[in-house]
């Protein structure tokens, strides 16, 4: 033992003692308390990754396609948005899950999304009727393709042809309206072999259950080792989406029809701007692309320095992400238009599944380029990877908010949280896995990340702005970036979307869809009002946290003697915990906000017992903090 061993003071305990591994430094204190990353351009890379995800080519050209094309324009909060993350991870992966599905169907010398000759294709498949024409024949009212040299002059004469049997301009398939793209088929009578209604589950498709289950797999294996662990997977996970996008893009530029498809993504609809349900959709999917208000950004960011230029950040991952999604919608209704030239009909009816736009036209794309499995494996291994960027991250929000908050039972059992967390997360996703499944997707996809966010959103912007104080923000942010990027005028743009446009923007949103309000549907499917019931308990199950813990804080503040304003006053007043973690970033926090006129609110020296991490049971009191080297 040391002199400086030998002299240290012992440390009181709590109750009773375990034994804790000394650290030297507070450096070394920030790294194996919580982990830091391995470099900044993990952290950019992971929120990136979790920013662009299949919300970029997968629920934004959906959203467009399904408005009618055209670019459109707290109070304890965080157990509600852990809550939405836990519920969205849920039905994520099973997105996920069809990519996986589809992934292992590429694995073949013919693309089973190819042709109408498959058990599950029906009468309506598309290609039977370019087949039936190519080999001379045409198709007849009742779907069978018949050879013109078989027809009599009667039926000649019915169906438009010539003398001769020749197929003339003004033979029109009988079919043609209800006809279906092969790639519409294999996704809806093979993979998910719907059923008719969310009330009919039909039993569980063991193939998607076992893809689940290695969705799952993945996600666990990514997060066992920790943040930098799952920071290395970004370096992979955050970049290849975009090779392959560029080439699908230049593929989708040489079809025929292309500028048909780009042009209904491009071109603006202001008739539309009338209706609620498209301000509704677009301030959701710019919540849920950016995954503002979930939490995710706020633990990614929680294992950052304290000194990391948040300001920088705030701007290069937004600005990416929306390029993103304008990037990826290119992509798809550049497709979208050489299928509507294909089929014959406009563009706003080429796809009827809108939730599945991204395993429909996306697949009959690649099966129309050379050595199509080839480029199906590559895309497929695409979306996989952009969906395991995003479904790491809302995952670890929940087990970092999860071990958060139980830090002396659960900090040196993250494998078991994370095991846990899967396990629900799998047997849960099983109902969603049946042939009735799908419905329930779109169910949770409409109701669990819906306005949910919005709210979060207000509130954070009413906590921070107005309750909290805009200033006091400034200085915290001065504390972490200094003065000179605080300082400058083009800074100021930013309380004021706090306090007032974010805010305002927010509420016009909200209250133009609840006087409007229409319960959403499965495309042409109604749900019914028990499915509605269960969406709206999805809801409250986020949102009741909100006025729960207004209460519990309302509640301890009785006894006081106080009137009704000064305990609302207690309760927005900031506990003595509240600032940065370490000592050294505390005092010159304090300091920056004296010296700029407000009060961080928390104390340089914390007078509560500080736990240590490692057992529930002991406690270090700070005034021994720094001799016991913590």
């Amino acid at each position: 033992m040391s002199k400086s061993d030998a002299e240290a003071p012992a440390i009181p305990l709590c109750e009773q003692s375990v034994e804790k591994p000394p650290v030297t430094n507070v450096d070394d204190e920030e790294e194996s308390d919580r982990g830091n990353w391995g470099a900044h351009l993990e952290f950019l890379l992971s929120c990136l990754g979790y920013a662009v995800g299949l919300g970029n080519v997968w629920r934004f050209p959906y959203l467009c396609y399904s408005n009618g094309g055209g670019m459109q324009c707290a109070f304890c909060v965080g157990y509600g948005m852990v809550m939405v993350s836990f519920l969205v991870c849920i039905y994520y992966n099973v997105i996920i899950t069809y990519t996986i599905y589809y992934l292992f169907s590429s694995f073949t010398k013919k693309l089973p999304w190819i042709g109408c000759d498959n058990d599950w294709n029906t009468d309506f498949c598309s290609e039977l009727y370019t087949d039936c024409i190519s080999s001379g024949g045409i198709i007849m009212d009742d779907g069978k393709c018949i050879a013109t040299t078989n027809l009599t002059t009667a039926e000649k004469s019915y169906y438009n042809l010539t003398a001769e049997g020749n197929v003339t301009d003004a033979y029109v398939d009988p079919l043609k309206a209800d006809r279906k793209l092969p790639s519409f088929e294999f996704y809806r009578y093979e993979m998910l072999q719907m059923t008719e209604d969310i009330g009919d589950l039909g039993g569980v498709r063991w193939q998607l259950a076992l893809c689940l289950l290695l969705a799952w797999f993945i996600v666990f294996c990514c997060l066992a080792k920790g943040v930098k662990s799952s920071g290395k997977v970004m370096y992979f996970t955050a970049t290849f989406p975009y090779l392959v996008l560029f080439i699908l893009l230049i593929r989708g530029l040489t079809l025929e029809g292309h500028r048909e498809g780009i042009e209904f993504f491009i071109k603006p609809k202001f008739h539309l701007l009338k209706n609620p349900k498209v301000w509704k959709d677009a301030a959701v999917q710019i919540f849920y692309s950016l995954s503002a208000s979930w939490g995710g950004l706020i633990t990614l960011s929680s294992f950052n320095k304290f000194n990391n230029n948040c300001l920088r950040d705030a701007m290069i991952v937004p600005i990416l992400n929306c390029l993103t999604s304008v990037f990826a919608g290119f992509v798809i209704f550049s497709i979208l238009g050489f299928l509507a030239h294909k089929l014959g009909k406009p563009v706003e009816e080429v796809v009827d599944e809108q939730f599945g736009l991204a395993f429909i036209a996306y697949p009959a794309a690649v099966a129309n380029l050379p050595v199509s499995p080839l480029w199906s494996v590559l895309f497929f291994m695409m979306l996989l990877t952009l969906g395991l960027g995003s479904e790491i991250v809302i995952v670890q929000t929940v087990m970092t908010a999860v071990i958060d908050e139980f830090p002396s039972y659960l900090k040196k059992k993250k494998v078991w949280v994370i095991g846990v967390i899967s396990i629900i997360g799998y047997l849960i996703g099983l109902l969603l896995v049946t042939r009735g499944g799908n419905f329930w997707v779109i169910l949770m996809d409409k109701y669990a990340a819906d306005f949910a966010l919005l709210i979060y959103g207000l509130c954070e912007c009413i906590g921070l702005g107005w309750l909290y104080g805009a200033k006091r923000f400034i200085n915290d942010i001065r504390s972490m970036i200094g003065n000179r990027l605080v300082d400058t005028r083009l800074f100021m743009w930013w309380p004021i979307n706090w306090c007032a446009l974010t805010p305002a923007v927010l509420s016009f949103v909200l209250l133009f869809n609840w006087i409007s309000w229409e319960p959403p549907t499965a495309g042409d499917t109604e749900f019914p009002p028990w499915a509605h019931v269960i969406g709206w308990l999805m809801i409250i199950s986020t949102l009741f946290w909100i006025p729960l813990f207004i209460g519990i804080e309302f509640y301890k503040t009785r006894g006081t003697g106080d009137s009704l304003i000064n305990r609302l006053n207690t309760m927005k007043t900031s506990r003595p915990e509240w600032g940065p973690a370490l000592k050294r970033n505390r005092r010159h926090a304090i300091e920056v906000h004296r010296a700029y006129g407000t009060e961080m609110g928390g104390t340089a020296e914390i007078k509560t017992p500080v736990c240590n991490g490692y057992s529930p049971v002991t406690c270090i009191p700070a005034s021994t903090e720094k001799q016991a080297n913590v």
